[in-house]
C-alpha cells in the first residue's frame, strides 16, 4: 500500500512539472525558447558564507599552510561558487562547471534563449532557485533568491553570473524579462564573474529585485516564468568585427 501511494504521488509530481512546462509555452511562445522547470532549495541559512567565512579568517590573521615559511596554497584556485552550501571544494576555474554539476546537481541548459521556470514561490525565506545556463562558448550561474533584506519582508533577487573571470564578464550583456496579462518588465545588465560573491551581488543591487507584491503580479500559481537571454556586448562586437 504504501509502495502504491509513493508511486501514485511521483505521478502527481510528474503530471505538476508538466503542467507548469506547457503554462511557460503558452507564455513565452517564441520559437527557439527552451523551458526549464528548476524546483526550489533551502539554503543553510545559519552556515557561514564563502565571503563571511574568508572576511573572517582574513580578521583573525588565519593564514593557509606553509611549508619553510612559503605559502603553497595556489592562488589559482577558487572556491565552490555554489550558493547553497558552505563547501570546501577548491579547484581551477575550468573545472567549477563540473563539481557544480556533479557534487550540487545544478542542471545546465543550451541555447542563446531560455525560460527559467520558479516554482512555489510562496516557500518561506531563504530559498534559491539555480540553473546553469551555456551559451556563446561561455557558461552562467544563474541564481533567484528569496531573501529577507527587512525582517517579515521578504523580496526576490535574480543575478546572471559568468563562470569566469570579470574581464571575460564584460564582454557579455544579459536580459530578464517578465511577461503577464500585458505588463512586461526587463531587466539588462553586464554579468558579474562567479569569483565574485553571490552574496555581495545581492547586497550591492546589482541584480532584478522584486517585492512580494510585484512577483505576485507576475507569477501564475505559485510560479514565476522568467525570459533570459545573453548577448555579447556592443564593444565586443565591434572590436571582433575589426
Amino acid at each position: 500500500m504504501l509502495f502504491f501511494t509513493q508511486c501514485f504521488g511521483a505521478v502527481l509530481d510528474l503530471i505538476h512539472l508538466r503542467f507548469q512546462h506547457y503554462k511557460a509555452k503558452r507564455v513565452f511562445s517564441a520559437a527557439g525558447q527552451l523551458v526549464c522547470v528548476v524546483n526550489p532549495t533551502h539554503s543553510l541559512k545559519y552556515a557561514p558564507t564563502r565571503c563571511a567565512a574568508a572576511q573572517a579568517s582574513t580578521e583573525q590573521g588565519i593564514l593557509p599552510p606553509c611549508h619553510h615559511h612559503e605559502a603553497v596554497h595556489d592562488p589559482q584556485l577558487v572556491p565552490c561558487t555554489c550558493p547553497l552550501f558552505s563547501c570546501p571544494w577548491e579547484g581551477h576555474l575550468e573545472v567549477v562547471v563540473s563539481h557544480l554539476r556533479q557534487t550540487h546537481r545544478i542542471n545546465i541548459l543550451q541555447g542563446a534563449e531560455i525560460v527559467f521556470l520558479a516554482t512555489d514561490m510562496h516557500l518561506p525565506a531563504p530559498t534559491d532557485w539555480i540553473i546553469m545556463h551555456s551559451c556563446l562558448g561561455h557558461q552562467f550561474l544563474l541564481v533567484l533568491r528569496k531573501q529577507e533584506k527587512y525582517e517579515g519582508h521578504p523580496q526576490f533577487f535574480a543575478t546572471m553570473m559568468l563562470i569566469g573571470t570579470p574581464t571575460q564578464a564584460n564582454n557579455f550583456t544579459y536580459r530578464l524579462e517578465l511577461n503577464r496579462n500585458q505588463r512586461r518588465l526587463k531587466w539588462e545588465a553586464t554579468p558579474r564573474s562567479i569569483l565574485e560573491c553571490v552574496d555581495s551581488v545581492i547586497s550591492d543591487g546589482d541584480c532584478l529585485v522584486l517585492n512580494t507584491s510585484l512577483a505576485q503580479l507576475f507569477s501564475d500559481n505559485g510560479s514565476l516564468a522568467i525570459g533570459i537571454a545573453i548577448t555579447t556586448s556592443k564593444v565586443h562586437s565591434s572590436e571582433a568585427e575589426i
